[in-house]
């Protein structure tokens, strides 16, 4: 059996990951508590705040990703 090849990540690409993680499991976290009315109606601009802040690290992430596809 042949050995998968050791990668080892830089630190930004760790962040980049962790970050990645972290903003969607907000969205989902965010959701799933809307979904069953969790939250007070004076919460929920911040609350959207929240959910637009981890989309744009998704979509930033993901663009980073893509350009870094592209030079390899």
């Amino acid at each position: 059996m042949a050995n998968a090849p050791t990668t080892t990540k830089t630190p930004q690409a760790q962040i980049n990951d962790t970050a990645n993680r972290v903003a969607r499991s907000t969205i989902a976290v965010v959701d799933a508590i809307a979904q069953r009315g969790g939250f007070k109606g004076e919460e929920l601009s911040t609350i959207g705040q929240l959910r637009d802040q981890a989309v744009q690290v998704i979509q930033l992430i993901e663009t980073l990703q893509q350009e870094d596809a592209a030079t390899k």
